[in-house]
């Protein structure tokens, strides 16, 4: 089937606003909180005033290395949340709140087992092809190689976006099989996701990156520093829970269009 990216924003959209009670709530308890709670507890490390390239990668080493242990937990929450929403966005048997939450903890871990196997092909195959022409010490080649792996690793992440909605929906808990279900579903419109990836890409980009701005500003302005930092923290992580809500509404609605029955029933998957 063609991917119609009206369409899908259109379904989504459409679902979030019909079903916001419970779809803000998810939002704002697997989305919202921890990343608000990790913006105040973990901020940013200070930009070091002078510091060399060497010195401040090892500041962000020192950073993440810290950071680390509240990443891992809140991503593997985020997770069970992304995947809740999608079961209740597309799951034909009306699951409940509670059932929906219980599936998606079932399939977190395939879930983000799956992403790891693809982060880890990408950066084995693309990683020895740079290096093999690093080897020939031309700058030409290893750039060039840099290049090309870069766009395989957009249009693998492009073809495997569906994943989520395969595990949720489908239960197919078989990390290497949802890569490839994934992979099947989307044959055929990897241009027209690309394309539409890009698009809300910058989109939201240019809205958080406007909206942070003014609000930490405005807040740092009425009552200085520390002020500004919470305002743009809260700000970033409410803009953050909108966006992860709107993504799982959008791969849910293509998922339904490219490998299930009509997007209209997508509306009807709440009690």
């Amino acid at each position: 089937m063609r991917f119609d990216s009206n369409l899908a924003w259109r379904t989504a959209h459409s679902a979030i606003l019909a079903n916001r009670d419970v779809l803000l709530a998810l939002a704002g308890v697997f989305f919202l909180l921890p990343r608000l709670a990790f913006a105040l507890l973990m901020p940013d490390p200070p930009a070091a005033q002078g510091a060399s390239p060497a010195q401040s990668m090892q500041a962000m080493e020192a950073f993440y290395a810290t950071a680390l242990p509240y990443v891992i937990p809140m991503i593997l929450f985020q997770a069970v949340g992304v995947l809740a929403i999608l079961t209740l966005f597309t799951d034909r048997s009306r699951p409940t709140v509670g059932q929906a939450l219980s599936l998606g903890a079932k399939g977190v871990f395939p879930y983000v087992l799956a992403q790891i196997m693809l982060a880890a092909a990408i950066a084995m195959v693309g990683g020895g092809l740079i290096g093999v022409l690093a080897l020939t010490k031309q700058p030409a080649l290893a750039g060039g190689g840099m290049i090309v792996v870069m766009i395989v690793a957009i249009a693998a992440y492009i073809r495997m976006s569906l994943v989520g909605p395969v595990v949720a929906v489908e239960r197919v808990y078989n990390p290497a099989r949802a890569l490839m279900r994934s992979w099947a579903i989307t044959r055929g419109n990897g241009w027209r996701l690309l394309g539409f990836a890009l698009l809300v890409g910058v989109v939201v980009m240019v809205a958080m990156v406007a909206v942070v701005s003014i609000g930490g500003s405005i807040g740092t302005l009425a009552g200085g520093p520390d002020t500004g930092r919470i305002i743009s923290a809260v700000v970033s992580s409410l803009l953050a829970a909108m966006v992860t809500l709107y993504i799982a509404g959008l791969m849910a609605a293509i998922h339904r269009q490219l490998a299930g029955p009509s997007v209209d029933d997508i509306m009807t998957t709440f009690e």
